[in-house]
């Protein structure tokens, strides 16, 4: 399972130079870490290189908005159309009950829609901060918790999207300003789409898997896996139906392969069942309960460790952490894991 998996998810051999290939390959990127996200595309380009993804930001090939269950993702502009479509009606109920905890409604959020629609138009990339400076609309509390839920909304509406970075920062964006033309299809088109693209990309996997990062009722994901069953090979496994893209046929190896996977890498995040990535007693330094994920150690097919790097005045020096005092690694399997994520924030 985890070596298709590492070659599935592009860590292994990996296929694409251009981000955007990578973002559509495997449908959706989460991109909670605005910047640690970033190495999550880097790491599978055949040749790291943090300004393409830059440029790929830039030019509007890759967006970065809430979609899913929900919460940051970067997504192709290709798929940004009819997957919003697919998700919207899911996305504005759970958006709401949240808003609706700090005593923000629908008609509420309403009022500001034409709001933030005026502030960007123009190709007038806002960061949130300068949002907030500005924003002034009677009748609603202009506060942390309003604007969060506003701009989410704009989001899953269709509306606003990433725009241009700035000072390093997240921007947003006229969605129809970024990408004029959006592709729709129809919601069964959309289903067995969004099954394809993730079991290409993340074959093993299993429908509580799917379900999990989709944020498809099950029901839903059951359609979408049914659409496509001519392209899924079956395997049982603890007594559950585990799905393998018939894609993924043949013999496939990792030997001392190392990553430094950024926090909330889709190796670890788009599964519902880590286990096998990462034993149940290491699983809360990976991850806590309240969905915050750290920085691990990728080594043929596990997780191993934690990673961190730290700028001093003789160079960048990375603190290694290993879950277990006896994993032996070879030095210059380390070294090429370090190279590879200095390069990629050089090129």
């Amino acid at each position: 399972m985890k070596t298709i998996r590492t070659y599935s998810q592009q860590l292994a051999d990996p296929s694409f130079e251009n981000p955007k290939d990578i973002v559509s390959w495997m449908g959706a990127v989460q991109a909670q870490d605005y910047t640690m996200s970033k190495w999550a595309l880097g790491i599978r380009m055949s040749s790291p290189s943090v300004s393409k993804v830059n440029k790929a930001l830039e030019n509007g090939e890759i967006l970065r908005t809430h979609i899913l269950r929900p919460t940051w993702h970067y997504v192709a502009a290709e798929d940004i159309g009819w997957m919003i479509d697919l998700c919207r009606k899911r996305l504005k109920a759970t958006c709401l009950s949240w808003s609706k905890g700090f005593g923000i409604d629908e008609p509420m959020l309403r009022k500001g829609y034409d709001v933030i629609l005026k502030m960007l138009e123009g190709n007038n990339h806002l960061s949130k901060q300068e949002i907030y400076s500005q924003f002034t609309c009677p009748g609603v509390p202009v506060n942390e918790y309003y604007l969060s839920s506003l701009l989410t909304m704009t989001e899953i509406e269709g509306m606003v999207c990433s725009g241009i970075e700035k000072n390093k920062k997240h921007t947003y964006a006229l969605l129809d300003e970024r990408v004029p033309v959006k592709r729709t299809i129809s919601k069964e088109e959309a289903l067995a789409l969004l099954a394809r693209k993730y079991f290409i990309s993340h074959s093993p996997a299993s429908l509580k898997d799917f379900t999990w990062w989709s944020g498809l009722s099950v029901t839903e994901a059951k359609q979408a896996i049914a659409s496509i069953e001519g392209e899924l090979d079956v395997m049982d496994m603890d007594n559950e139906k585990i799905y393998i893209h018939t894609s993924w046929q043949g013999e496939y190896a990792i030997n001392d392969m190392m990553h430094f996977l950024p926090p909330y890498d889709e190796y670890l995040i788009s599964y519902k069942d880590r286990s096998h990535a990462i034993s149940t007693e290491h699983q809360r330094k990976a991850y806590s309960n309240n969905g915050l994920f750290h920085p691990v150690i990728y080594y043929n097919g596990r997780i191993v460790g934690n990673w961190k790097k730290n700028n001093t005045k003789k160079g960048p020096v990375f603190d290694i952490i290993f879950f277990e005092q006896n994993i032996k690694v070879k030095r210059q399997i380390l070294q090429q894991a370090e190279r590879k994520y200095n390069k990629f924030l050089t090129e």
